[in-house]
């Protein structure tokens, strides 16, 4: 299968970063390198990638903080950790923030199949610049902000839009509450998970007048916007 997907690759070892990036555009997928933190999340606000390996000992900015930017500003784009270290903190942080993380040294036969795994449980990475969407009986237009229903338009505060746009591309999947919060609202703390409680509301009254879609609240881990196959 031939990949077409652009890979970031934030990597200040030169010659691991050169081994990455050879062996990841032999497999068709498109590199493209930074070797310092504040290049490597210039190029990710500023570009558009599918995915990202972030190494978390970087120069002017650490691999933690690229990534906690990603999360704030395109919390749609997929990423994991290469780490030399092996301190279960640093593990725990990174999965956190990540979808995973590679200790080095490692095989990159490894790292191609965490690759792999990670983008397929994401669909989302492959539309993260989508704008408009179907939801059951539903279009959704993210940037002039409305919801279509047979012909009648219900306008979205921008929250509202922002909130919904993040559910469709964790279509059918669980998005986290922590995700949507920092991403949003700017941070997790107990009044803004109140508040997007309220906008879960609104959103689950708005689509109610489709039987096969459903906003499930998972208790503690986040929302989920399901709709059945028809």
């Amino acid at each position: 299968m031939e990949h077409k997907l652009k890979i970031l690759l934030v990597e200040d070892d030169l010659n691991l970063g050169f081994v990455i990036k050879d062996n990841l555009e032999g497999l068709k997928y498109q590199v493209e390198w930074a070797t310092n933190g504040k290049e490597g999340l210039k190029k990710a606000l500023n570009e558009s990638f599918q995915f990202a390996i972030l190494d978390i000992m970087l120069p002017k900015m650490s691999g933690f903080d690229v990534a906690e930017e990603i999360v704030k500003h395109k919390p749609e784009l997929p990423f994991l950790f290469l780490t030399a270290k092996s301190m279960l903190e640093d593990k725990v942080r990174g999965l956190k923030l990540g979808r995973d993380y590679l200790t080095k040294p490692f095989e990159f036969k490894e790292l191609e199949a965490r690759i792999e795994n990670i983008l397929n449980r994401e669909p989302k990475a492959i539309k993260a610049d989508q704008k408009e969407f179907q939801i059951g009986l539903f279009q959704f237009d993210y940037v002039n902000q409305y919801l279509d229903h047979d012909g009648k338009q219900k306008r979205l505060t921008k929250k509202e839009a922002d909130l919904l746009r993040l559910l469709c591309l964790n279509l059918n999947e669980v998005m986290p509450r922590e995700l949507a919060l920092k991403s949003i609202w700017g941070s997790d703390d107990y009044f803004n998970g109140r508040s997007m409680d309220v906008f879960i509301s609104r959103l689950r009254k708005y689509l109610r007048e489709d039987d096969s879609i459903q906003l499930i609240n998972i208790h503690g881990v986040g929302f989920k916007l399901a709709v059945k196959a028809s």
